[in-house]
Order: C-alpha cells, then sequence, then structure tokens
C-alpha cells in the first residue's frame, strides 16, 4: 500500500506522486482511490487494483535503461498491428525496460525509414511516459529530462 507522497509509475500514463487517498462511491460501490496528477492530468486508481502500480525506479536502474537504447539490432518485422500490439502489451506491463525496448525499436525503425502515425503516436507516448518518471527520479525540469533520454538514445 502506498502512502501520500510516494512516488509511483502508473502504467500507459507515466510518473506521479501520491496527493491524496479518498474514498469515493461509484455505480454505488465505495472504495478508496490513490489520486495523483500525472502529465497535467489528475488519475485516480482504486487501492485494490490489477493494474501493476510500482514506486518509480531508482537512479541505477534508470542508468542502466539508458544502455539499452544502444543494444542490439531491430526485431524482424512485424506487421503494423501485430507491432501495435507487443508495443501495447509492452507498455501496459510497467515495466520500464519493456518501455525503453518500445522506444528503442522504433527510433531504430525511423532511422530506415519514415514512422507510421501509429508508430510515431506510440513513440511520443512511450517518450513522455518516461520522461514522467526521469523528472521525478532525477528531481529535473521536463526539458532536462528531454535533453537527457535524446542524449542517451543518440549515443
Amino acid at each position: 500500500m502506498f502512502q501520500i507522497g510516494d512516488k509511483v509509475f502508473y502504467p500507459m500514463h507515466g510518473a506521479g506522486i501520491i496527493e491524496a487517498i479518498e474514498e469515493k462511491e461509484i455505480l454505488g460501490n465505495k472504495q478508496f482511490y490513490y489520486v495523483m496528477n500525472i502529465r497535467n492530468m489528475q488519475v485516480m486508481f482504486p487501492l485494490e487494483s490489477n493494474i501493476p502500480i510500482r514506486p518509480i525506479v531508482d537512479l541505477d536502474i534508470l542508468e542502466d535503461v539508458f544502455t539499452t537504447f544502444n543494444d542490439g539490432e531491430l526485431e524482424p518485422s512485424l506487421k503494423p498491428n501485430q507491432r501495435y500490439r507487443s508495443n501495447m502489451n509492452k507498455m501496459k506491463s510497467g515495466d520500464i525496460y519493456q518501455g525503453a525496448q518500445v522506444i528503442r525499436e522504433l527510433m531504430l525503425m525511423g532511422k530506415k525509414r519514415a514512422l507510421a502515425a501509429g508508430d510515431k503516436a506510440m513513440l511520443d507516448n512511450a517518450m513522455q511516459i518516461l520522461i514522467s518518471e526521469l523528472v521525478l527520479v532525477k528531481g529535473i525540469a521536463e526539458e532536462q529530462a528531454l535533453d537527457l533520454l535524446n542524449d542517451a538514445i543518440n549515443n
């Protein structure tokens, strides 16, 4: 169970700080919810949830993730709908390494040819999600986090 002030990662949305724990009644069902702001959006999720919410990573893991951007080759091409499903499953997992893998693979694809609109949207979202965690881990502004991420990707 998380407490107010804890820095947590919420899959598909990003990282934020728990600002409150509130009881809400929805459709006649009372439950307690965590309340947090992620990327200028208020997010509420039940304390009892199957969503893989986790504490944000530490600096060592973040630095390790940065080294994965230049590892390996592009995996064999999947059909666009298969690639989308695979990337979406990676993003939903909440695992920082899988999110970084989505970014790495789409960046490599983008170097070979222009990304399709769906791939570009997936890349932008994956980068924003990683940036939200980078901001909290390093305690820096979003612009600085974007610069650090771009440096890690391009090295």
